[in-house]
């Protein structure tokens, strides 16, 4: 019976496929959760216009040629909409609002009762709510209770089939008081104070104000009625039209004529949708494997921050549709993940988020796509040997006129199809310039956020690693002035390791830089290191005891990590702090301490770890190791006496299990050695021994 293959076994094979000792770093559930949820989420953005969009719409490019099957004649649906916001700012209904009439109706009931305490008062100069005519003021103070009730259900009565007939609020105030006084007619003549009085009343109150609201369901209708009236606007289609053409974009009208021959699908597609959501989820898996392929080390919110750029990329192309520009979207992400992840990561990025495009590629144009993959692919190569900023600063500027120059050659050359979607989408020669302006933008852009991106998402770039490899860094000053001979003892391991990391490929300025920073713990206590011991005291003599001497050479270790963590280096350096020293037995407190006590654990005297987990934390415990043995060599040693010295530490540390997770193997072991000696006799050539004459033998006789 055949037996089914081990999928997870299978998968750490295949991780391992190029140096089966490498060590691959195993991710937690929660972390493997979150990443399938954004990889969903990203198949998601890439396919729900099958379930949510027509597969075609005014604006985007046509993806075929559509020829009228028929005779018809199709309503124009842009024009119909132009007439209806032509006619929709004066085509409404309007009625009576009774809420605001009572309010009116309220407020003239206050101008009244105000009107009856200026005309009770003695006082003359009181203000009131209009100025009073001195007949008006007379005729207030002469009239009788029964005349006063009169006049009011007088005013009231006319007020309220003012309001039943509507308020406009642009009427003018003397036009208003004519309106009034023509509802108090029972008031007598009119210029009478009463009638007068009455009308002035009522204008000051309407003045400004309408009852009047717009009925939307009556304007609706009105509306209708008129557009009916006037006739709906039509498109004459005959048979044999042609509709569009691939690469056309598609018009208001043409998406009218395909919408009514049934050209346009607008019902979900489940089945369609299920096989780009599986395409794509897929694809995120195969960005992930990758990564992970290429760097086993890699840290979860690395992946993290490849999927996290997917879903921007994803939904700016959804957002902007055919107006998105693939040279923006593409390549300012291809540039930050050359710069921190690598090259192999990079470019598969970029084929995986042109591969998954929401609109077709004749959408936007397969020229425009083959020039933003040039340019991805360009930044992807270039953008992870790049040492400095001012390095990524000239590429910003330069590319984006490359790219410019590309699009123009290709997008202008001329098929021998006319009707080739190449040459209907030759841009002018604004839209390509606009868009190599934001190329250039984005890509600055994004220069200035690698700096933040670095420290959120544990990033290492060239240019980082230059930056830490400067001597004038705080760290490093202090281990010069505070630990001389470490530094001394740094720099010479420094030199070695950066030549056996280059004579086998290894990442020559991650090594240089982890060099440097391996023995910072150092600083916790210099002086119980030889290298800084100035004279024959030796604290290690002094306190006699070879467990507190382990625990000693352990701390700084300990001590290195936790400066690591202060001065927030990147996770790559931090490693090189416990991997150079690896689980390696402190050999000589060991012999002592069994000396004291023969039943002594050997594990009491080991590093903690880890052992080295790349090339170059490997390489650098081989430097470590050979260094004071090749210092102590005499100049006039032959190189084979000195490769005798240097295989016989090496081979101690493969015996000893050191390097089986390194991934180096033994004909790169064999350069590295090869390495250390050439460094070693450089350090150490002859010199010719100049003669130093006494002032005496120099002063002419």
């Amino acid at each position: 019976m055949a037996k089914i293959p081990n999928f997870k076994r299978l998968w750490q094979r295949w991780l391992r496929i190029e140096s089966p000792r490498r060590s691959v770093v195993r991710w937690s559930n929660p972390h493997k959760t979150g990443l399938l949820l954004v990889c969903c989420l990203v198949a998601i953005i890439s396919s729900w216009h099958f379930l949510v969009e027509p597969d075609l719409k005014p604006g985007v490019m046509a993806p075929f040629d559509a020829i009228a099957p028929k005779d018809a004649l199709v309503e124009d649906s842009q024009a119909l909409q132009q007439k209806r916001s032509d006619l929709i700012p004066r085509t409404f209904v309007q009625v009576i609002d009774k809420q605001t009439s009572q309010k009116l109706l309220l407020q003239l009931e206050k101008q009244l009762i105000q009107l009856e305490l200026v005309a009770n008062s003695s006082d003359r100069d009181r203000i009131g709510p209009i100025n009073l005519l001195p007949e008006e003021e007379v005729w207030l103070n002469k009239r009788s209770s029964s005349a006063k009730k009169f006049w009011e259900d007088e005013i009231y009565s006319a007020a309220q089939r003012m309001l039943s007939q509507g308020l406009i609020n642009t009427l003018a105030i003397d036009q208003l008081e004519n309106a009034s006084s023509l509802q108090l007619n029972q008031l007598g003549e009119k210029d009478g104070p009463a009638k007068t009085l009455g009308s002035r009343i009522l204008a000051n109150t309407f003045f400004g104000a309408s009852n009047l609201k717009i009925d939307a369901v009556r304007s609706q209708r009105l509306l209708e009625e008129l557009i009916t009236k006037q006739g709906i606007p039509n498109i004459q289609v005959s048979k044999g039209d042609l509709i569009t053409r691939k690469g056309d974009v598609i018009s208001s009208q043409a998406f009218d004529v395909l919408d009514y021959f049934g050209l346009v699908k607008r019902s979900p597609k489940p089945f369609i949708w299920l096989f780009n959501f599986s395409l794509a989820l897929a694809g995120c898996g195969i960005l992930i494997l990758i990564m992970r392929r290429e760097k086993p080390c890699l840290q979860p919110r690395h992946g993290f921050l490849a999927l996290g750029l997917l879903v921007i990329t994803q939904a700016s192309k959804v957002w902007f549709g055919a107006a998105v520009s693939p040279l923006a979207v593409l390549v300012p992400p291809t540039l930050l993940l050359s710069q921190g992840i690598g090259t192999p990561s990079a470019l598969a990025w970029m084929s995986i988020a042109s591969l998954f495009w929401p609109v077709p590629v004749s959408g936007i144009g397969e020229g425009r796509m083959l020039v933003a993959c040039i340019a991805a692919a360009i930044v992807a190569f270039q953008g992870g040997r790049m040492r400095s900023r001012a390095q990524l600063l000239q590429m910003a500027v330069l590319l984006p006129f490359a790219a410019l120059i590309g699009e123009w050659a290709v997008l202008r050359t001329r098929f021998d199809s006319a009707s080739s979607a190449w040459g209907k989408l030759a841009p002018n020669s604004e839209e390509l310039v606009s868009e190599a302006l934001v190329m250039g933008a984005m890509l600055m852009l994004t220069i200035l956020l690698i700096p933040i991106i670095e420290n959120a998402f544990g990033l290492i770039t060239r240019a980082r690693l230059m930056e830490l490899a400067d001597h004038e860094r705080p760290l490093l000053r202090r281990l010069s002035s505070e630990a001389p001979g470490t530094f001394e003892h740094t720099l010479m391991i420094c030199g070695m390791a950066e030549e056996g990391a280059r004579s086998i490929g290894a990442d020559v300025d991650l090594i240089r830089t982890g060099a440097l920073y391996h023995d910072v713990g150092k600083l916790y206590a210099p002086k119980w290191f030889i290298e800084n011991q100035t004279n024959d005291t030796n604290p290690h003599d002094e306190i006699n005891d070879p467990f507190a001497s382990a625990n000693v050479l352990q701390a700084h270790v300990d001590e290195g990590l936790k400066l690591a963590r202060r001065h927030r280096l990147p996770r790559p350096i931090a490693d090189f702090i416990p991997e150079h020293q690896g689980t390696l037995k402190m050999g000589y407190f060991l012999h002592r301490a069994k000396e004291i006590d023969p039943s002594i654990t050997e594990s009491q005297f080991r590093y903690k770890g880890p052992i080295p987990r790349s090339r170059e934390t490997g390489i650098l415990m081989l430097a470590d190791g050979c260094e004071a043995a090749l210092r102590s060599l005499d100049p006039k040693t032959t190189d084979e006496a000195a490769y005798s010295t240097v295989r016989k530490i090496v081979e101690s540390r493969l015996r000893d299990g050191q390097l089986k997770e390194s991934s180096l193997n033994r004909a790169e072991i064999e350069l590295v050695i090869r390495s250390f000696v050439k460094v070693w006799r450089r350090m150490r050539h002859r010199r010719i021994a100049y003669p130093i004459n006494s002032p005496s033998a120099s002063t002419p006789a």
